[in-house]
């Protein structure tokens, strides 16, 4: 484990781990704005094996960073907080994390964690090209190929492209799109993902014929 990312507003938290972390030969960036990891995040996590995230922030929280996240990448999420409530646990888990951990924690139990998420994540590097037909999709690039051609996708799209390249065969509904891609207190009308799945397909170009219609069930990615 080389470098690691800590998003956390208390100062003393930061340089508690970071001191720790160093000492085993870890690297630690930390931010203490979510503004600022919110930025980031949008322009790629780059070389980072990990993310250790804090729930409440200033300018916003945890948990819209990590549904931002899981929208553009695999990387292993660890919530380090100290909201303990079962809701609160329950939320992070949905939105993709691999553990929570309430504070007060003890750091070898942390960098243990961390280490064993790295590793299985490093073994996992097979799993990072996923291939459907004339569609491909790097999901530590950010990089989408149709018919042997990159396409530029905005993170909506390249979010539900991915749900569906990861459930290939499997019939989508409206419903679980909206769960996993603008999250669970998201309001508005289903119909928000017919208007992306209508803007996917054309970028796709041909290959956007793979995404078939079920006519009151949602859609499916095929082969052809």
């Amino acid at each position: 484990m080389e470098k690691i990312l800590l998003i956390e507003d208390d100062t003393e938290i930061c340089e508690m781990i970071r001191n720790y972390f160093e000492t085993k030969g870890t690297a630690v960036t930390s931010i203490n704005d979510g503004g600022e990891a919110f930025d980031l995040i949008r322009g790629g996590i780059g070389d980072f094996q990990l993310v250790l995230l804090d729930i409440m922030l200033p300018d916003t929280d945890g948990f819209t960073l990590c549904r931002q996240l899981r929208m553009r990448s695999d990387i292993p999420v660890i919530f380090i907080t100290a909201r303990g409530r079962e809701e609160d646990i329950l939320s992070g888990y949905d939105l993709g994390c691999d553990d929570y951990i309430v504070k007060p924690f003890l750091l070898s139990v942390l960098y243990s964690k961390c280490e064993a998420l790295v590793r299985r994540a490093g073994g996992a590097e097979e799993k990072k090209l996923l291939t459907c037909g004339g569609i491909s999709l790097d999901t530590r690039t950010l990089r989408c190929f149709a018919c042997g051609n990159e396409v530029e996708l905005p993170p909506k799209e390249f979010a539900i492209l991915r749900y569906l390249l990861e459930h290939e065969n499997w019939a989508v509904s409206r419903d679980t799109l909206l769960d996993r891609v603008w999250g669970y207190d998201y309001f508005g009308s289903d119909r928000v993902v017919d208007n992306h799945i209508k803007k996917l397909r054309k970028a796709l170009g041909s290959a956007g014929s793979q995404i078939k219609t079920l006519v009151g069930r949602g859609y499916k990615l095929t082969k052809e």
